[in-house]
């Protein structure tokens, strides 16, 4: 878990700084919409279906404003983790029933299913350790401006 820095995964072009969807489905839609504009994934239809099963098996959001979307994909090149923003906030079924704001969503490849959940750890260590990370983020003027703000959260020693 240490070795996985998410601000080394995330890149500017991978994040969504406005979400317009209001419903879990819509969110992932848009998302895949997004990353299929971006080059970043081909199979569109298939990464939107698999990310509603895994919606389907239990709700991602893992509650204060975050939900983590993930599933594995054949024909990556390796993980790929975005990150979409939702000011309004959107019902993703979080445990503490309140609106999810930032949807970190992970794609892997099925053969390194170890990469899959070190980055998963990594995202709920950050949330938990950065209680003021969605309000940070959804403030900040730019993608570059939420990179730093991740990696800033995870050079910061633990308190």
């Amino acid at each position: 878990m240490r070795g996985v820095k998410l601000h080394s995964l995330l890149s500017e072009e991978l994040i969504v700084p406005d979400l317009k969807s209001r419903t879990r489905d819509e969110v992932l839609k848009e998302i895949v919409d997004f990353l299929r504009s971006k080059g970043k994934v081909s199979r569109g239809k298939s990464l939107y279906e698999k990310l509603v099963q895994r919606e389907e098996l239990g709700s991602t959001a893992i509650g204060d404003g975050v939900a983590i979307p993930h599933c594995k994909l054949k024909g990556l090149k390796g993980p790929l983790l975005a990150l979409g923003i939702s000011r309004p906030g959107v019902d993703f079924g979080a445990p503490d029933e309140r609106p999810s704001h930032l949807f970190f969503v992970v794609v892997c490849i099925p053969d390194d299913p170890s990469t899959s959940l070190q980055i998963l750890a990594a995202i709920a260590h950050l949330v938990r350790k950065a209680a003021e990370l969605p309000r940070r983020v959804m403030g900040a003027g730019s993608s570059k401006a939420v990179i730093e703000i991740i990696r800033g959260e995870e050079d910061r020693p633990n308190a």
